[in-house]
């Protein structure tokens, strides 16, 4: 695991979850790499798919079966759901929870709400990721307010679904971190009072309304605003959740478009509306949206980015010759650009350039990736000034080929793939992903 759970930022309780399929896996001595790979992507999948379902019987319940039909089809033309929904992101599974949760929520009109069951999924969003708590502020409140029984609320659900959550997320901890921490409370400190989330990049306070909801909503956005227009005062709470969660997230410097995906089926709930009440153009506006979502959706799901998968599988293949003990793989590309171990399964000894935060207060800190790209020869030839240390494999960018071209020639390297990653390079990231092979190493 990264330095955020070195660093006690995040929690062992999601990565359990793998973990257990892993070993329930090799209990069955299936632990195949691909069974690896695909199984916690399916098992998201079939979540994410639920989740669906739950949204549809959330606004089934609310309004009427055909409303929800068009919920339905406005969350499943989403391609940023498409793009999402699989992957293996906190992101995600907070989403999911949030999906979840919202079809327990009493709301007015609404005679399958639980806020036993409503709650006691939020603290778990919380606790896989504690941003879950901000689009549940103001619906909270919201509930508390129109409670009758308010210290029941509080007394008998509150505070024993807390306890119960808390308390199992602290004992999880406890095991495997070896000491008590309380990772909900670190992961506050480091991005919001230490706003430390900027090391990794900042943007503009309105990037989120500019660009950051238009993109993941794509072609849902005059529907959205159109539903938000004509939905009943009932549903505002959902759009008041929206606006509160952006306006948030907006105040911090560090933003991404994964970070404002839990408020996606929210605004699903207002395009369907939109597009229900639609009276001339119903069929019309409903192929738009489909045929628009489901290009960007194949794109960026089948195609856009896909060499940091595609490489695992180059690098995979060295566990099944004889070279295998002998092999050393150093992937020299933006910290993070592709899998570990997890698409590989077997102790290959691999490297990737490092790129944690100083939570020190050093401000001339620098991490390991930025020192390597401002001086890429360099920073080789210093590192590997002994021709025993050197790698048997260099991974990289197209983009950094011909900066360390010299190192490669000099050191008898040869080029033995070339993948592609995208038709949109941008900065350290290139187009193609090139596999360097050191020819002495396997000539031995």
């Amino acid at each position: 695991l990264t330095w955020e759970w070195a660093n006690g930022l995040r929690g062992y309780s999601y990565p359990l979850i793998f973990a257990s399929i892993y070993k329930v896996l090799q209990l069955l001595a299936k632990d195949d790499v691909q069974l690896l790979i695909w199984v916690p992507r399916l098992a998201q999948a079939v979540l994410a798919a639920f989740a669906d379902v739950k949204l549809y019987s959330l606004v089934r319940h609310l309004e009427n079966a055909e409303t929800a039909k068009y919920v339905y089809f406005c969350q499943l033309c989403s391609w940023f759901t498409w793009y999402s929904c699989t992957r293996t992101l906190t992101n995600t599974m907070e989403t999911l929870l949030t999906t979840f949760a919202l079809s327990y929520y009493p709301i007015k009109g609404s005679k399958i709400g639980s806020s036993c069951k409503y709650l006691a999924l939020v603290a778990f969003a919380i606790v896989i990721r504690p941003t879950a708590v901000i689009p549940w502020m103001p619906l909270v409140f919201s509930h508390f307010l129109q409670e009758q029984r308010k210290a029941d609320l509080i007394l008998h659900i509150c505070i024993p679904v807390g306890l119960v959550t808390v308390g199992t997320s602290l004992i999880i901890d406890r095991v495997f971190f070896g000491e008590w921490v309380l990772v909900q409370l670190n992961f506050f400190k480091f991005n919001v009072l230490q706003n430390l989330g900027t090391f990794y990049g900042s943007h503009p306070w309105h990037w989120y309304f500019t660009q950051g909801l238009p993109v993941i909503l794509g072609t849902h956005l005059p529907f959205f605003i159109h539903g938000c227009v004509l939905a009943p005062k009932r549903y505002h709470i959902f759009l008041a959740a929206v606006i509160w969660t952006v306006v948030v997230y907006s105040m911090l410097s560090h933003k991404e478009f994964r970070f404002i995906y839990p408020v996606l089926p929210f605004c699903m709930i207002f395009c369907g509306y939109s597009l229900k009440h639609l009276k001339a153009w119903k069929k019309a506006a409903a192929s738009f949206l489909l045929l628009s979502n489901v290009l960007p959706a194949l794109y960026t799901g089948l195609i856009h980015q896909r060499g940091s998968l595609d490489v695992m599988s180059h690098i995979q293949q060295l566990c099944n010759n004889s070279y295998q003990s002998q092999a050393f793989v150093f992937i020299m590309m933006p910290c993070h650009s592709t899998p570990f171990y997890s698409h590989v399964h077997c102790p290959l000894k691999m490297r990737f350039l490092q790129c944690p935060p100083d939570l020190t207060g050093n401000e001339s800190y620098i991490d390991e990736a930025d020192v390597f790209y401002s001086n890429p020869l360099g920073w080789l030839n210093k590192e590997f000034q002994n021709d025993t240390l050197l790698p048997s494999h260099l991974i990289f960018f197209s983009v950094l080929e011909q900066e360390i071209s010299s190192f490669l020639v000099l050191r008898g390297y040869e080029k033995t793939a070339t993948v592609f990653h995208t038709h949109v390079p941008e900065g350290r990231v290139g187009s193609h992903i090139y596999i360097y092979r050191k020819k002495m190493e396997m000539n031995h």
